[in-house]
């Protein structure tokens, strides 16, 4: 390969690069804005979901609670450290 060639290439890429941040930067706007438009429904099917948890298997959701509580411990911790 000799180097226009590779400028060439490089030009290329450096384009199609271009169109898939904007291709990414559209599909998170999109997505972000319909999180902002729904918030209060997604809230409710979650709270919803943990209900139905709590009813048909109270170990699971004990479980989930402790791992949450055991990372905002470790997170806690991490910054403590790093003071």
């Amino acid at each position: 390969m000799n180097i226009q060639e590779i400028i060439t290439e490089n030009q290329l890429l450096k384009q199609e690069n271009a169109k898939l941040k904007l291709q990414l930067e559209n599909y998170n706007n999109s997505r972000k804005s319909y999180y902002e438009k729904n918030k209060e429904h997604i809230k409710a099917q979650a709270k919803e979901g943990l209900k139905k948890l709590a009813e048909e298997n109270p170990d699971k959701l004990k479980e989930y609670r402790r791992k949450a509580y055991l990372k905002r411990k470790e997170k806690i911790n991490e910054l403590n450290e790093n003071i």
